[in-house]
């Protein structure tokens, strides 16, 4: 499919009306493939507010913006109407932190973190080391602070750590989130394992039901979000909710981090992503509604069309 004028124009007003624009698969909030998870992590870090357009969505626009930039996968970066690159580069230009000179911010934290580590533990991937070469040991951690051990090759701006005479590799957002952590080999009846303890990890996210959101929006104590799009809000909403959109996204971020929030979508799915990415946010009181609107529907509120 070639570029039509029609398309191009399209592309450009979007980079002529927001200053960065992530071409990408699904959205910040739940992207829809690893390269766009690891692009919007990093951004996420980054900036409260961004513009993303989901290609799997619009089909001129994920083959127009290929031949736009000369630019042959997705996701694609624009910075002030200039292409920045893909996910490889976006990775790499954050842990050199010429990412964060691109977009205007601090220079990234390069301390390493502080870690303690069992001897059990370090026995254990010692042994499992065994035939590792010259690759090196990865603590990855990630934006809902999921954290994994990788081999892979040494990069030039890795942070290095001797853990109790173990050598531990971290790229930048790694190493903030790993700040303090405790690895240590646990036996349970299930089996044994690693277990890695991240204190800079926010709360976990919470459940509550439709009549614990009920009496909590009828005492003001609690900000609902109500994540769905708008087609289905016109089929049923709750008066009280919020609404997040790209246009609220700004203004629901910047609230206190310690704010009550609930999210609620269909069915308790998509308002679990949402909900983790405030808490990638610091967010650090954050509950899914589970069962969703329909749930609301049914037992609080039947006068609502269920769909």
């Amino acid at each position: 499919m070639s570029l039509t004028p029609a398309t191009r124009a399209r592309i450009e007003a979007l980079l002529a009306s927001h200053r960065v624009v992530l071409f990408m698969k699904g959205s910040r909030h739940a992207p829809q493939c690893g390269f766009s998870a690891v692009a919007t992590d990093r951004l996420n870090t980054l900036l409260d507010d961004y513009a993303t357009v989901d290609v799997l969505a619009d089909e001129e626009i994920r083959a127009g913006i290929k031949e736009f930039g000369q630019w042959p996968t997705i996701p694609q970066l624009y910075v002030g109407g200039e292409l920045v690159g893909g996910s490889d580069i976006i990775q790499s230009m954050f842990d050199s932190g010429e990412l964060h000179g691109v977009l205007g911010v601090a220079a990234p934290d390069r301390t390493p973190p502080t870690l303690t580590i069992s001897d059990t533990a370090v026995e254990r991937i010692r042994g499992a080391l065994a035939d590792a070469g010259e690759m090196k040991l990865f603590l990855v951690v990630d934006g809902r602070f999921n954290p994994q051990f990788q081999l892979r090759e040494a990069g030039a701006n890795d942070i290095v750590v001797d853990a109790n005479g173990l050598e531990i590799h971290f790229d930048v957002a790694s190493a903030q989130r790993a700040r303090g952590a405790t690895i240590d080999w646990t036996r349970t009846p299930h089996g044994e394992g690693l277990a890695i303890f991240l204190p800079q990890a926010p709360q976990v996210l919470k459940s509550m039901n439709v009549q614990t959101l009920k009496q909590r929006l009828d005492a003001g104590d609690i900000t609902l979000i109500d994540v769905r799009p708008e087609h289905e809000r016109a089929i049923a909403r709750v008066d009280a909710a919020d609404v997040l959109t790209p246009e609220t996204h700004a203004r629901l971020t910047a609230l206190p981090k310690d704010t009550p929030l609930a999210f609620i979508c269909h069915h308790g799915i998509s308002s679990r992503n949402a909900a983790e990415h405030f808490r990638e946010h610091g967010f650090t009181h954050l509950w899914n509604v589970e069962g969703g609107i329909d749930a609301w529907a049914r037992e609080v509120d039947p006068t609502l069309a269920r769909y």
